[in-house]
């Protein structure tokens, strides 16, 4: 991998991982646009996902902090309350992880056309959750501890872990399923970017563990430099776009997304 297909590949993990357009999907998309080397390719998504975890703490660092000192004071408060359903929402991807990580690991070996069909999907719930509450009235919940029930995490959840498939964002389907049981906005958009945080940590943990012990190999065909410049490149990338998305998703204009999904997915299936 070159160092410029390094930044490029960098940016639109930055980019699109906060976006509900799928980093993952674009991540296939544009290896395959830019030329990029397959071998080493999962290394490097390793990598920039980790830049944009780390982008996600630095951009909630304040609220992040006060839920640990909450949850430290081993009292059932706010934070405790908080921290309990975000632990909650981490069941459903926890168990397809350890059933089936076989299965997810081929996903990414499909063809662009499987991305494509994600990208519908993504659309899809987009396009009924921006809608919802205008056509269909999806009553928004009321009185619940920090605006999220354990039911309605629980929720959530189960979408996160329908995410793994390639072109379904994770974040589009977390705020859309979020938002048609009824939490609000903005309560939504703060849930759905803290509750990846542990997922991906725990994954990036597992695969350095496995570099550590000898059992499998790190960096591959892609290089130092290459890994450390994709790294910042999401790493800058990604602070910019949590904190547009939080924005967005408060004023639920994801209608665009949706329409850009069908736009992309139209275009691989008539070009792959």
């Amino acid at each position: 991998m070159d160092w410029w297909q390094a930044i490029l590949l960098g940016i639109v993990q930055g980019l699109t991982e906060f976006l509900p357009v799928s980093s993952s999907g674009h991540l296939m998309i544009f290896k395959e646009l830019l030329g990029a080397d397959a071998e080493g390719f999962l290394d490097f998504t390793v990598t920039v996902h980790f830049a944009t975890v780390l982008a996600t703490i630095v951009v909630f660092w304040s609220t992040i902090w006060q839920l640990l000192k909450g949850f430290f004071k081993f009292k059932y408060n706010d934070e405790t309350d908080y921290v309990c359903k975000i632990l909650i929402s981490l069941i459903p991807v926890a168990l397809v992880g350890f059933l089936f990580k076989d299965q997810v690991d081929a996903l990414f070996s499909g063809s662009l056309k499987q991305v494509a069909g994600g990208l519908c999907i993504t659309a899809c719930l987009l396009w009924v959750s921006d809608n919802a509450g205008r056509r269909f009235k999806v009553p928004v919940a009321k009185d619940t501890r920090n605006g999220i029930s354990y039911w309605q995490a629980f929720v959530v959840g189960v979408a996160q872990a329908f995410a793994v498939i390639p072109g379904v964002s994770r974040s589009g389907s977390t705020i859309s399923t979020g938002l048609l049981t009824g939490v609000k906005r903005e309560s939504m958009a703060q849930f759905s970017f803290l509750m990846v945080l542990i997922p991906i940590i725990g994954e990036q943990s597992l695969d350095l563990l496995k570099v550590a012990v000898g059992s499998e190999s790190f960096v591959g065909g892609v290089g130092p430099m290459a890994l450390c410049l994709g790294f910042i490149a999401a790493f800058v990338s990604g602070l910019f776009a949590c904190k547009w998305m939080v924005a967005i998703v408060k004023k639920a204009k994801l209608m665009w997304f949706a329409l850009y999904c069908l736009v992309v997915a139209a275009l691989i299936f008539f070009l792959a």
